[in-house]
């Protein structure tokens, strides 16, 4: 056997160890939101001994589970649409063009990478209930976008900088203008990017905890996350409850992944390759 055999195993047995560590954890999850709560704690690791589908009718039929799941959604897909809307011009400014303070300007936005936005908890609580959106969808909206942005703006403007000049000059000479320039030009060309800035930002966005927790209190204003910790009782829990839930939340995160992968990858060898 040659060392470059021997190599390519280990390589292979390292990857077979890693995919386990992160299909288990899932494959668990999912068959445990098929026991009954008895059954979780007399067998927790093996297979049920029927499919235990009352967990998933109940979470649909008794809860208000629709209701949090398009709370989380329109959470989500709103404030994606806004953070690509709004960094997406911004990176476009600060890889094309110079003036007198963009670099300070830059590092205003990148400093929203470094400080964590919790720090103002207290403040954030005060102004949106000054402005009437305290539980409100709107307001968690507004905290993901402020989030979003800084980060927005420090992938794609390292994208567009890989974009040639030569393209904007050949458009300038054309009479494209610098608007037309960003819409026809560059931001086709930010697909991958902007790909890799959603499935960066959606996770977080999706599993948010602390702002739901601080600023929401109706009942249908709750998003997943706030519902799910709601089902842990003070003296008994069904788990198979909580682990159907986590396993109906894990799907977006999982579909959105194999929508954008193929996108994700390329932004990721194309990073590779300016590297």
């Amino acid at each position: 056997m040659t060392k470059r055999t021997i190599q390519r195993l280990i390589f292979y047995a390292v990857i077979v160890v890693y995919v386990i560590t992160i299909l288990y954890p899932i494959f668990l999850m999912v068959i445990t939101s098929l026991k009954p709560t008895k059954e979780i704690f007399q067998n927790p690791f093996g297979l049920p001994g029927a499919l235990y589908v009352q967990n998933y009718t109940e979470l649909v039929t008794r809860s208000n589970y629709g209701r949090y799941f398009l709370n989380s959604v329109i959470v989500v897909v709103v404030s994606l649409a806004l953070i690509v809307m709004l960094s997406s011009p911004a990176a476009f400014v600060f890889a094309g063009y110079q003036f007198r303070g963009t670099n300070l300007l830059y590092l205003f936005f990148i400093a929203g990478l470094i400080i964590p936005i919790r720090l103002g908890t207290i403040s954030l609580l005060k102004m949106f209930v000054a402005l009437g959106l305290n539980d409100h969808l709107a307001a968690l909206i507004l905290i993901n976008v402020a989030v979003g942005i800084p980060l927005g703006v420090f992938i794609l403007t390292d994208f567009i900088k890989m974009i040639p000049q030569e393209l904007y000059n050949s458009a300038r000479i054309d009479g494209c203008s610098e608007p037309n320039i960003f819409l026809r030009i560059v931001l086709p060309l930010l697909k991958p990017a902007i790909a890799a800035l959603a499935i960066v930002s959606f996770i977080p966005i999706w599993n948010d905890f602390w702002f739901p927790l601080i600023l929401i209190k109706s009942d249908a204003m709750k998003t997943i996350p706030l519902a799910t910790a709601l089902l842990f009782g003070q003296y008994q829990t069904n788990f198979g409850l909580v682990f159907a839930a986590l396993s109906m939340a894990s799907l977006p995160i999982v579909a959105f992944y194999l929508l954008f992968s193929k996108f994700f990858t390329k932004g990721l060898l194309q990073g590779a390759i300016k590297g």
